[in-house]
Parts: C-alpha cells; sequence; structure tokens
C-alpha cells in the first residue's frame, strides 16, 4: 500500500531515545521507515541538546522521516534535576500525545522502554487505545545493578510499581529474550492475569550493516589486526576488562589496532586507556553517525563487548552483535547475558568468556584469532545474523501484534 487513503490505522509511537542518535535510526527509524507504507506512523521523540543542535543532522534526518511518511513531533529531553527533568518530560509528552490521540484517531500506542510507557499507560486509560509495552529489558533493575540507584529507594520502588502496571494494562508486552518472559512468567502478581508475551530480539539493519565483498586472508595477513568497540561505556558495560583483553592480545600481535566508535565518553575512555598504559599509536577513538558505524564494522577483523553478568541482563540483546555479525566479523563476549553465548559458541561465531580471569582472556583470544582468520567466517556470521537479527523478520511480527490489535479493537 502507498496511499495514505489505504493505510489501516493510526499509531503513535512514543521513544525517550532521540532520532538524531545512533540508537534511534537503527531500533526505530528503520523499523518505522516500513511500517509507514501500512500505517499512519506518528512519532514522538524526546531529543537531547546536541544533537539538535547539530543543524545538518537534524535536517537530513528529519528529510529522512519526512520521505518516508511518517509525522515526527519531536520534544526536548531534560536530563536535570533527573527525577524532576524526567517527570517534565513525561506530562509533556501526556499532552502530546493527547493530542495526537485525539486529533488523528490513534488506535495503537506503542511505547519504547519504562518511560514513554507511562505516557501510553494514560492514553490508554483516557482514551481506550491499545498499549504495546516494548519493554526493552528490566530497567529499573538495570539502574540498581549499575550503581545507580540503591535497590530500596523510592526511585527503584516507584519504578517497579509502574512495570507492575505495564505488565498487567499492556495488550501485548514485547520482551528481547525468552530468558526474561521465563521470569517474569514467576511474578506472583501475574498469576491469573498472565498478558500476551511476544519474543522479538534487537534487530539489525542488515541492508546496511554488510559486508559486500570477503576479505581474502591473505589481504587479512598483510594489514595490522583491528579489534572493533561499538558504543557505550557506561555502567552496563564491563570497559576495563575490554581493555585488559586488547593488552593481551597484543602480546600475540603486537600491531594489533583497537579501534573505538563512542558517543560522548572519550574523557573517561582517555583516562582508563592511560590506566591500562595503552600505546596511543594502538587506539582509534571516533565519533560517526549511522552509516558509518557500518563502513567501520566492515574494516574490523574482530568486535569486543563485554556486559556486566547481573540479573537484569537476562533480558539483554545488545545491538551490535547482530550490526557484527551482519557485516561478517566474529565477536567476543561472556556468557549470562541473555541469549548472547548460545549463539557466539553455538553458531561459531564467536567466543563468550565464562570468567575474566586471565587464563580465560588468553584462551578466548586465541579461539578469537583462528576464527578471524577461518575462510568462511564472514560468511557464516552473516548467515547467523540474518537467522537471529534480520529486521525484516522484527518488522513482520510487529505488524503481526499491530494486526491482532486490531481486530481485538474491532470485536
Amino acid at each position: 500500500m502507498s496511499s495514505s487513503s489505504k493505510k489501516v490505522a493510526s499509531v503513535l509511537y512514543v521513544s525517550y531515545d532521540g532520532m538524531l542518535e545512533p540508537l534511534g535510526q537503527s531500533q526505530v527509524l528503520a523499523y518505522l521507515k516500513r511500517f509507514s507504507p501500512d500505517y499512519r506512523i506518528h512519532l514522538l521523540s524526546f531529543e537531547k541538546r546536541g544533537d539538535w543542535n547539530n543543524r545538518v543532522l537534524r535536517e537530513r534526518t528529519c528529510e529522512e522521516i519526512t520521505d518516508a511518511g511518517i509525522m515526527w513531533r519531536p520534544l526536548r529531553y531534560h536530563k536535570r534535576p533527573s527525577a524532576l527533568a524526567t517527570a517534565f518530560d513525561v506530562l509533556l509528552g501526556m499532552l502530546v500525545a493527547g493530542y495526537l490521540t485525539r486529533k488523528y484517531r490513534v488506535k495503537i500506542i506503542h511505547a519504547r522502554s519504562y518511560v514513554p510507557s507511562v505516557i501510553a499507560l494514560s492514553m490508554k486509560k483516557m482514551f481506550g487505545v491499545k498499549f504495546v509495552f516494548d519493554m526493552r529489558g528490566f530497567w529499573a533493575d538495570e539502574r540498581v545493578d549499575g550503581g545507580l540507584w540503591p535497590k530500596g529507594s523510592r526511585l527503584y520502588r516507584t519504578a517497579k510499581w509502574f512495570e507492575r502496571r505495564f505488565l498487567l494494562s499492556a495488550d501485548r508486552v514485547v520482551s528481547l529474550t525468552q530468558a526474561a518472559v521465563d521470569e517474569m512468567c514467576h511474578f506472583s502478581y501475574l498469576q491469573g492475569s498472565m498478558p500476551t508475551f511476544e519474543v522479538i530480539t534487537t534487530c539489525a539493519d542488515l541492508d546496511l550493516f554488510k559486508h559486500d565483498a570477503p576479505e581474502p586472508s591473505t589481504q587479512k595477513e598483510g594489514r595490522p589486526f583491528t579489534l572493533g568497540y561499538v558504543g557505550s561505556v557506561n555502567f552496563s558495560y564491563l570497559f576495563d576488562e575490554t581493555l585488559q583483553c586488547f593488552n593481551l592480545m597484543r602480546q600475540v600481535i603486537p600491531d594489533a589496532q583497537l579501534r573505538i566508535l563512542n558517543r560522548g565518553d572519550h574523557d573517561y575512555i582517555r583516562e582508563r586507556l592511560n590506566y591500562h598504559q595503552l600505546d596511543p599509536e594502538a587506539v582509534r577513538l571516533e565519533v560517526t553517525d549511522h552509516a558509518g558505524v557500518a563502513r567501520a564494522m566492515c574494516q574490523m577483523d574482530a568486535g569486543i563487548f563485554f556486559i556486566k553478568p547481573v540479573y537484569s541482563k537476562m533480558a539483554s540483546a545488545p545491538t551490535k552483535l547482530g550490526e557484527f555479525l551482519g557485516c561478517g566479523i566474529p565477536c567476543m563476549g561472556n556468557g549470562s547475558v541473555g541469549d548472547m553465548a548460545s549463539i557466539l559458541e553455538g553458531e561459531g561465531v564467536g567466543v563468550a568468556l565464562g570468567d575474566f580471569s586471565e587464563a580465560a582472556m588468553r584462551d578466548a583470544i586465541d579461539r578469537l584469532l583462528q576464527l578471524a582468520y577461518e575462510p568462511c567466517i564472514q560468511q557464516r556470521c552473516r548467515q547467523v545474523a540474518l537467522k537471529y537479527f534480520s529486521l525484516d523478520m522484527g518488522v513482520q511480527r510487529y505488524t503481526d501484534i499491530y494486526r491482532e490489535l486490531l481486530r481485538e479493537d474491532k470485536a
């Protein structure tokens, strides 16, 4: 369907992540552009000041969204003071969402994570719209596991109270992993009121994240081995362990290079590089856009990222895994994080550390290097990406949810 008259219903998608951020472009816009031929998509997002002040990026993204037929309502994201700023954003979001819901007769509100779900839940109560709780993980527990909140704090209790409301009220609950669904099925307050769960892993745009031509192993041997790190170094990640691993890799391959793609944490990264006494000539630290990440990944030989193996991470499915594999790049990760270990080890596309001892790291490095130089590794990684992380598959699953909810609405 290409004509707006043939679009079956209005859907309001609410994201607290900005569309000017790589995450918003890869995990929101990439989906919505494929929904827009069949649904009237309204997008409500919260944009950070630094991104919004980038005029080139803003105008390019606005044009991209408009060309896709999506109606975008960007609001300003407020950070400080934390709780009050978030409350202000939620209240403003409710006002705008209420206006859009009434004016455009929105049938479904699709909320990405917890803060947008407060807005969506209020719209469901006021207007009776269908509510998709796309939870993305155990957000409140992530903040406790990351040391941002004490577990008994008022903020944590409030977030868990809202989580309970979301799970009891949502028309569909989308989880990134089956492990998280299994855990929620044991929540006492859901017994007898179990929501309809759907498991849709984090998907990647594999039309963008692809390696056009496999690189011969002989060519790889003619240049420094490049280990890639993409994304945040925040409380969810074990960045020091990553640098320790790279230091050990340099003992095996003295001219190995570490290429880091990151936004906003460069001072911290440089401080940790200095702490681990890494040669500055061995590290390349840069900022790039979403398409630039794909291009950079294709110039890497292996990816690395370690996620804290804590309770909340049973619900985690890192986007970068699908993107690395889509580009034909094997990865080193760690166990006890969603389904990551079973994919890496079970499919032969990477190595999952069981612990962070030096012996385990050395063994993992040896196995990763063997994988990286296998003749068919790029093709195998690509096939695994298509199997688990295809954006087409994810879009079809969400489309099925929308159709089911609209049928229920008419019943």
